[in-house]
């Protein structure tokens, strides 16, 4: 159970952005559950997290595979729940989410994702990117596409860690 309880999504307050989440993304998730005790960072957290996933011009199986391997560098498997069957939908075969723990003695992972997951980990556990790992990325994609994986990146740290900070978790009770 969550650290803290799940916010009254049928708050006066808070009703109509719980109208938008659901909108776009089908359901209001544990996640935002417990962001809707402060709306204006729920607006910006989906703001943010919609044009991360939705707005960007990575393919969608690079951004999920992004995605999972920060989930699992942070022991964060609400976020893994959330996003294997996104990465599945988006050709991301089982065997790479089964593989993504020994990614580096994989074949199947080809040199661009390789490159990414790479990256993908340098930022999680380094924050410091060594120059030989951003320059092997750098070679693979334009300027635009950089930033939207290290966005990427990024955002999905941000989401994991304040998931585990406070202990969300899918089975818990709506």
């Amino acid at each position: 159970m969550a650290r803290i309880p799940y916010a009254d999504c049928n708050n006066e307050a808070v009703r109509p952005l719980a109208g938008r989440i659901v909108a776009e993304r089908g359901e209001i998730l544990h996640l935002y559950q417990i962001l809707m005790h402060s709306a204006p960072l729920a607006e910006g957290w989906l703001n943010y997290l919609t044009a991360v996933r939705q707005k960007t011009a990575l393919s969608g199986a690079l951004r999920e595979l992004i995605i999972m391997r920060v989930a699992l560098l942070n022991n964060a498997p609400y976020e893994a729940d959330q996003h294997a069957p996104i990465a599945l939908r988006e050709g991301v075969s089982q065997a790479k989410l089964d593989a993504l723990g020994e990614w580096r003695n994989c074949a199947l992972f080809d040199a661009n994702e390789q490159a990414v997951l790479a990256y993908t980990d340098a930022m999680t556990r380094q924050i410091q990117v060594p120059d030989a790992v951003f320059d092997a990325v750098k070679a693979l994609y334009a300027p635009a596409q950089l930033v939207e994986i290290t966005a990427t990146v990024a955002a999905y740290n941000m989401v994991s860690r304040f998931l585990e900070a406070f202990q969300i978790h899918s089975h818990d009770a709506r």
